[in-house]
């Protein structure tokens, strides 16, 4: 890849000493790993949560029951709730989560390649207490990540998320 976007959160967050944390669901674990793999990682990173099965986003991540029997695990307002989670959980100043559908077939009504991610910053966490939530791919994106496979739409997830985590931090 010829941008180095986990470099460049690394960088970004070492400059502001500020930490990162993650909930991981359909990624289980790849965002932090990828994370880590950047020297000088252990600064910023506090580590994570990985929350592939249901009953953890609720155990771990602190995420309620009646908002995923509400609105489902694929879905912004769980996004928002295992990125508030993580950065609660964690202690750390940012929190980015990642949920959706892999494949190989739709979960839920949600058709593979359906991903959601959470930001949550220092920000967000004042006299407004909002974070962020975004559909990571488009329609068309979804299809074709879904022909190309699991492998595919996990690490092009993973890839988004630091682009807006990336934004947001820049927007601070």
């Amino acid at each position: 890849m010829s941008e180095n976007l986990a470099g460049r959160v690394v960088e970004l967050l070492k400059s502001r000493g500020e930490t990162l944390a993650f909930c991981e669901s359909l990624t289980a674990g790849l965002a932090s790993a990828t994370i880590a793999e950047i020297p000088g990682a252990s600064v910023v990173l506090k580590g994570g949560l990985v929350t592939y099965a249901t009953e953890l986003k609720v155990a771990l991540a602190g995420v309620s029951q009646e908002l995923i029997d509400a609105h489902g695990v694929v879905s912004p307002q769980c996004a928002r709730a295992m990125a508030t989670g993580a950065a609660h959980r964690c202690q750390a100043d940012w929190a980015v989560s990642l949920t959706g559908v892999a494949g190989p077939s739709e979960q839920d009504g949600h058709p593979v390649g359906e991903v959601w991610i959470g930001v949550a910053g220092p920000a967000h966490f004042g006299a407004s207490g909002t974070i962020d939530a975004y559909r990571a791919f488009e329609s068309e994106q979804q299809v074709i990540l879904a022909e190309l496979g699991r492998h595919h739409i996990r690490e092009s997830a993973v890839q988004q998320s630091f682009r807006l985590l990336i934004d947001h931090i820049e927007s601070q």
